[in-house]
C-alpha cells in the first residue's frame, strides 16, 4: 500500500505523530535493534527498519502489516504493539516499559488519534544539541550531566536526553549512567550522542589531579610541535625530551627506508658534527633518496592496492608494483597517482594502473575499496541500510557505486592480460528497494566539484572530485594515514574509519597537516619530511609523571614491532645472512618481494604480512604471540641465519676478532648501538676463552635478537 495514501488517511492534528513521538521510543526501548526486530529477518515474523532508519517503512508494518493486526481500531488501548512490550500478552523481548510509564501514554494517545505519520518536513529533526558543547574534570571520581536538545524543520525544540543514546567512545576514562556522565580516570574521550538519525561528538577531559603541574617548554621545530603542545599545555601533560642519536637513527632508517642502519652509518653518524637538529635533518634527507625508501614504500601500497597474483596473476602483480615502485621514485603527486588508477583504462600490461580494478572487478567492491583507502569512509555497511550511527545512507552508497558501473573487462590479446573498456550496454546500477537506475552523485558536494551528466566516462568526474583540494576527506585521509606510520596511531584512528563518531585527537593538527600537504601540491616526500624533523617524532620512549598514561596526544614516542618484512631484514642483516627465497632473483630482501605469494606460510607470514585479502589496515598485524616467541627462540630461521658460515659470527672469529670487537659489532648489527659499561663487561667474560668462543658468541647473538629492544623501534 502506497505511503502517501495512508497518510491521508490519517490525521494530521494530533499532539502526537510517529515521526516526532513514537519513534524515537521505539528506538530508545530496543524495538529496532540488531537483536530485536531491527534483525536482517526480524524477529518471529516482525521486522523493522535497523535502528529507525526508514520510519515509512516501520510504520507501515506496524499499522497494515498481516492486515493490521497490530493496530486495534476498535479498542487502542488492546493493540498488540501496547500489549506486547508491556507483557501484557507473552512477549520474547520481555517488558520495554509497562503501562504507567510516560512511553505507554504517548503511544496510546497516538493511537487514539488515528496513528498519524506526521510531516517529514515538520516532525523531523534537523539539527541536535548537546549542553554544555564540552565537558571537562579536574580529576576522577566526578559526575556532570548533559542536556539534549532537538531542533526540529518547524522551528520547534525539544528535551530528547531520555530519548538520546548516549555513550562514551572510551570507558576507561569516562562512563554514562542514569545520573550523569563520570569520570573514571585521566584522559580523554568522546561523547557520542545520537537522536532519530543525528549526530553529536562532545569532547571529554579528565585532568591529572596531581598539584605541581608547571610546562617546561621545549625546542619546537616546526608547527606539528607548536599545535602539540598547545594541546598538551592544556590538559596538563609534559612532552617527553628528544631521542638520542643513536635512538633516533634506528628509528628513522626503519620508517623511512626498511631497513635498521650499518655499523659504519651508526658510527659516522655519531661522529658528525655539527648542530643535532641539522644532522638529523640532512639524514632524513639522504635516506629519502635511497631505494631502500621506495622498496619500503612499495610494501605500503602494495598492500593497501591488494597488489598479488591471486587476483591478477603473475606478469601483472610484476608490471604494478613496477609502476607503483616508479610512482613513489619520482615522487608523483599523490592526487596524480590516484586519479591515474581511478581513470586507468586499456591493456593491464600496457597500462598496470588498470589492475586496481581487476582486483575488485564489480562496482560494489570497487567503490568501497576506493572509498576506505583514499577517502578514509567505510561504506560498506551503507550498502543494507543507512548507516546506523553515521550520514551515510543506503541511496549514497549506490550513488556512489554508480561511477563505477561502466567499467568493464574484457580478455587481452596476451594471455593473463585483461583489458579494462567503457561499456556500452546495460551497465546501471539499480537501487535494491525500488529496482530503478541509480544515478551517480558526489559523496558530499564540494566547491568546483565537476558537473555530473549522462555523456562521457564517469570516472573522470570522481576523480576531479575525488582529489580535489577542496574534498574534506581526500587529503586528510592520507595525512592521517601516514602519520599513523611513523607514531603507530593515527590523529584518527582507525586510519581508515574519518567518521563524526571518531573524532580526531588534535583536530588542529590534522588540519595544518592537510592544508601544508595540498599548499606542497600533494608532495607525500615533503609531508615525511615535515613529520620526522617535528621534535614529536624524535622524542624519547621514556615517560614522566605527566604523560606516562598518554595514549593519543604524542607526547612521547611509543615502541612498534617491527613490521614482518623489517624484522626479517634486519635478522638477515644483523647476523650477515643472505635471504634465500625462491622465484626470486638471489640476495632479494623481505621488503622487495612482489606479493605475499612469495615465502608464503613461512617467517613472514607468522609475523603478521598481510595476504593482501582486503585494503584494510588492520589486515596487517603488529601484535605479539606465542607461536612468534616459539619461533625466535627455536625456529630454523633464526638458527640458520646466526649459524650461516658465511655469516656476520664466522667471519669475526676468521679474522681473529677481540672479545670486544665481537661484543661491539654485535650490538651495532643489532640494537644500532654501542654497549654500555655494564653490558660490555658481562658479554666479554661470556666470550672469553677459545673453547666454545663460536657457540657462546651465537648464544650472545640469539639473545639480541629476541631482546625487545631488536624486536621493537624505539
Amino acid at each position: 500500500m502506497m505511503l502517501t495514501f495512508l497518510l491521508a488517511l490519517a490525521p494530521l492534528t494530533a499532539q502526537e505523530t510517529f515521526l516526532k513521538d513514537v519513534m524515537p521510543i521505539l528506538n530508545k526501548a530496543g524495538c529496532t535493534s540488531g537483536p530485536c526486530h531491527g534483525a536482517a529477518k526480524g524477529k518471529n515474523g516482525f521486522k523493522l527498519s535497523l535502528r529507525g532508519y526508514d520510519p515509512e517503512f516501520d510504520y507501515e508494518a506496524l499499522l497494515y502489516d498481516i492486515s493490521g493486526r497490530r493496530f486495534n481500531r476498535a479498542d487502542p488501548a488492546r493493540s498488540l504493539m501496547l500489549a506486547k512490550p508491556t507483557m501484557q500478552v507473552p512477549h520474547g523481548g520481555a517488558m520495554r516499559f509497562d503501562a504507567t510509564s510516560p512511553y505507554y501514554k504517548t503511544i496510546l494517545n497516538w493511537l487514539s488519534s488515528g496513528a498519524p505519520f506526521g510531516s517529514p518536513e515538520k516532525d523531523k529533526v534537523v539539527r541536535l544539541e548537546v549542553k554544555p558543547a564540552e565537558l571537562a574534570y579536574n580529576g576522577p571520581g566526578s559526575s556532570q550531566t548533559v542536556t539534549t536538545v532537538a531542533h526540529y524543520g518547524d522551528g520547534s525544540t525539544r528535551d530528547v536526553t531520555r530519548e538520546a543514546n548516549i555513550s562514551s567512545n572510551d570507558l576507561d576514562v569516562a562512563e554514562v549512567s542514569e545520573t550523569g556522565v563520570k569520570a573514571l580516570r585521566t584522559g580523554e574521550a568522546a561523547l557520542l550522542v545520537r537522536y532519530e538519525g543525528k549526530f553529536v561528538t562532545v569532547p571529554l577531559t579528565v585532568l591529572n589531579p596531581k598539584a605541581g603541574f608547571a610546562w617546561n617548554a621545549l625546542p619546537q621545530h616546526n608547527y606539528i610541535d607548536r599545535l602539540i603542545d598547545a594541546k598538551l599545555q592544556r590538559v596538563k601533560i609534559l612532552p617527553s625530551p628528544p631521542a638520542t642519536d643513536e635512538e633516533f637513527l634506528r628509528r628513522v632508517s626503519l620508517d623511512l627506508t626498511g631497513l635498521s642502519p650499518t655499523a659504519k652509518e651508526i658510527r659516522d653518524f655519531l661522529a658528525e658534527p655539527g648542530d643535532a637538529r641539522a644532522k638529523r635533518s640532512r639524514l632524513i634527507d639522504r635516506l629519502m633518496q635511497r631505494p631502500s625508501y621506495v622498496d619500503r614504500w612499495a610494501v605500503k601500497w602494495g598492500d593497501l592496492l591488494q597488489n598479488s597474483r591471486k587476483y591478477i596473476g603473475d606478469k601483472s602483480t610484476w608490471g604494478f608494483r613496477e609502476w607503483i615502485r616508479d610512482s613513489i621514485a619520482m615522487n608523483k603527486p599523490y592526487d596524480q597517482m590516484v586519479r591515474e588508477l581511478i581513470t586507468s583504462r586499456g591493456s593491464a600490461y600496457e597500462n598496470p594502473a588498470a589492475n586496481y580494478f581487476r582486483v575488485t572487478r564489480d562496482p560494489k567492491p570497487s567503490m568501497e575499496k576506493t572509498s576506505q583507502v583514499f577517502l578514509g569512509v567505510r561504506m560498506v555497511c551503507a550498502q543494507c541500510h543507512d548507516h546506523p550511527f553515521e550520514q551515510w545512507t543506503q541511496n549514497q552508497y549506490y550513488e556512489m557505486a554508480a561511477f563505477f558501473a561502466a567499467v568493464g573487462l574484457k580478455p587481452g590479446y596476451e594471455t593473463g592480460d585483461e583489458v579494462l573498456y567503457q561499456r556500452r550496454d546495460d551497465y546501471e546500477i539499480k537501487h535494491p528497494k525500488t529496482g530503478r537506475p541509480v544515478a551517480p552523485k558526489y559523496l558530499v558536494a564540494s566547491v568546483g566539484a565537476p558537473a555530473l551528466s549522462t555523456e562521457g566516462d564517469r570516472r573522470e568526474k570522481l576523480a576531479a572530485w575525488m582529489t580535489s583540494k577542496t574534498n574534506p576527506f581526500f587529503a586528510k585521509a592520507i595525512v592521517n594515514r601516514v602519520w599513523s606510520y611513523f607514531f603507530g596511531k593515527g590523529i584518527i584512528d582507525p586510519v581508515d574509519d574519518i567518521r563524526a563518531s571518531n573524532p580526531p585527537s588534535n583536530e588542529a593538527l590534522l588540519a595544518a597537516l592537510t592544508k601544508d600537504f595540498t599548499d606542497h601540491g600533494f608532495d607525500l616526500k615533503h609531508l615525511m619530511r615535515t613529520i620526522v624533523n617535528s621534535r614529536a617524532y624524535q622524542a624519547s620512549i621514556a615517560t614522566n609523571e605527566w604523560n606516562a598514561g598518554d595514549r593519543i596526544n604524542f607526547s612521547h614516542q611509543s615502541p612498534r614491532r617491527l613490521s614482518a618484512e623489517q624484522l626479517m631484514d634486519s635478522v638477515e642483516a644483523a647476523t650477515g645472512s643472505r635471504p634465500k627465497f625462491t622465484e626470486v632473483p638471489e640476495d632479494t630482501l623481505a621488503q622487495q618481494l612482489p606479493d605475499p605469494h612469495v615465502g608464503k606460510e613461512g617467517f613472514l607470514d607468522l609475523f603478521g604480512r598481510p595476504q593482501r585479502e582486503s585494503a584494510c589496515e588492520c589486515e596487517r598485524r603488529a601484535d605479539l604471540s606465542l607461536p612468534q616467541a616459539l619461533n625466535l627462540v627455536n625456529g630454523s630461521d633464526i638458527a640458520q641465519a646466526i649459524a650461516d658460515p658465511k655469516g656476520r659470527i664466522a667471519k669475526l672469529i676468521t679474522e681473529g676478532a677481540s672479545d670486544r670487537r665481537m661484543v661491539e659489532e654485535m650490538y651495532l648489527a643489532t640494537l644500532s648501538r654501542l654497549p654500555d659499561a655494564k653490558e660490555y663487561d658481562q658479554a666479554v667474560t661470556y666470550l672469553k676463552g677459545v673453547e666454545g668462543r663460536a657457540g657462546r658468541a651465537q648464544d650472545l647473538m640469539w639473545a639480541l635478537l629476541n631482546s625487545k629492544a631488536f624486536l621493537f623501534n624505539r
